[in-house]
Parts: C-alpha cells; sequence; structure tokens
C-alpha cells in the first residue's frame, strides 16, 4: 500500500494504489482527529459502495476520490453538498472532455450522466466525533463501467474520451473549490440550486420515484429550497426527501 503526499489545487492530496474504499479512508481519519480539506484517492477499491451500501464496482483505470471537509457548514446544511459536487463535477468533466459536454446531466440526488446512462456517483458521509466532517466520495467511469447494472451505464473512453483519473482529479480540485465558494457554507445555495436545475435531467418530463414503502410516477417539477424533489403526481405535488430516481430518459 503505497501512499504519497501532494497538493491539489491547494488541497493536501494522499493517493493510494488499492484501498477498501476510499470514504472509509476518509470516515476514519476523520474520527482519528484528522482535518480537512483532504483528497484521498486510489486506483483501485476493494470495498467501494455506493448509497445504501450498494457495491461500487471499483476495477483499475476510473477515478476514485473522497475530499474530506471539516466543519464545512452547519450541520442541517450539509446535504446539500450533493448538489455542490454534482456541478463540480458535471464542469470537471465537461472541461476534461469537451466532446461530451452537451450530452451531461445531472440526476437526483447524486449521480451524473452521459446520453442518459450513468458515468459517475457521488456519496455524501459524515462524522460528528471528534468534531463534524463531511466525505464527498466521487468516483467516475473513465475506462470501464459494471455490466448488467439496473439503469444504464458507461464510460468516458465509450463515449470517445480518452480521459485519465490522473487528468480529472486536479481539475475536479479546482471546480470543487470553486463550487465550495460558491455555496458559502450554505448561504449561497440558492445560486447552486439553480445551477443544478439548469444541468438536471427529466426536468419537466414525467419520472418514477422509489420510495422505500413504494413508488409513484410524476412529472418533475423541480428542487424545493433545501434540495428536496418536487413531483406533480395523482396526489398532487409530492416533496421527496430521500429515494431513488429512474426512467428519466436519454436525453
Amino acid at each position: 500500500m503505497n501512499r504519497e503526499a501532494t497538493d491539489l489545487a491547494g488541497v493536501r492530496h494522499i493517493a493510494y494504489e488499492t484501498l477498501g474504499s476510499t470514504n472509509a479512508e476518509a470516515l476514519a481519519r476523520a474520527r482519528a482527529g484528522e482535518r480537512g480539506a483532504l483528497w484521498i484517492s486510489a486506483q483501485a477499491q476493494e470495498a467501494g459502495r455506493g448509497r445504501r451500501g450498494s457495491p461500487w464496482t471499483s476495477p483499475p483505470g476510473n477515478l476514485y476520490a473522497t475530499l474530506l471537509l471539516s466543519d464545512p457548514s452547519p450541520q442541517p446544511k450539509a446535504p446539500q453538498l450533493a448538489f455542490v459536487a454534482a456541478l463540480a463535477l458535471h464542469d470537471t468533466v465537461a472541461e476534461c472532455a469537451p466532446q461530451v459536454g452537451p450530452l451531461l446531466k445531472v440526476k437526483w440526488p447524486n449521480d451524473l450522466l452521459l446520453g442518459g446512462a450513468k458515468i459517475a456517483g457521488i456519496l455524501i458521509e459524515g462524522e460528528s466525533s471528534p468534531s463534524f466532517a463531511v466525505v464527498i466520495g466521487i468516483g467516475v467511469n473513465c475506462n470501464a463501467h459494471p455490466p448488467n447494472t439496473p439503469y444504464p451505464a458507461t464510460n468516458l473512453r465509450e463515449a470517445g474520451a480518452l480521459v485519465t483519473p490522473s487528468q480529472l482529479l486536479p481539475a475536479l480540485s479546482q471546480a470543487m473549490q470553486r463550487r465550495l465558494h460558491q455555496w458559502a457554507r450554505g448561504e449561497g445555495f440558492a445560486a447552486i440550486r439553480g445551477d443544478w436545475l439548469k444541468r438536471a435531467a427529466g426536468l419537466g418530463k414525467d419520472i418514477r420515484v422509489r420510495l422505500p414503502e413504494r413508488e409513484f410516477s410524476g412529472r418533475f417539477e423541480g428542487l424545493d429550497d433545501a434540495g428536496h424533489l418536487l413531483v406533480l403526481g395523482p396526489a398532487g405535488l409530492a416533496t421527496v426527501t430521500a429515494g431513488e430516481v429512474f426512467d428519466l430518459g436519454r436525453d
């Protein structure tokens, strides 16, 4: 397990050849008293995970990186970092692979789509002890994507964009700093929300929403002031705080 301390747009960076999970490493460091900002990256993960603990296939050739932030905002505003990270990720891929830029969309709550297929995911997790910290885990399919997924998936190479993780990560760090500055610890969420909606997949169209207890369909109306999904369904306007969105179609 080799690691090397470097610098990414003024942010410390520790690079590993292999980790169980970059998020798990960042969370362990936060519990041990590590202060961010700090990037943790790995060439491959042996126990990568997505939302709700779902496995995240992590072969070499893709980007696996986590940003540790210490006290980034009041705790109730921390979930907004999913939108901050999504915009930074969209900015990065559009910059590094401009040929696919017009095909990129953000998907509520935590994915980046290319032509309607998932090309990247985001996982936000937090620690409250010994101090409040948030980790932003990002995986980008540069060279490969998992087969037989319940949703369409793709990778940059398949789309004709030969971009390496070592090219993406410095650009991502810069973009993240810009978007964090715009967010201003939650005070600038209205601007983040507006920029996110401009890039949103399925806005104004019928979508399917899966909740823990049921599924329903309706028109994607937008986001409320806290970033919750607004869907106009059979029973009226529903506010979705947590769930999965499907059937967005290919833009």
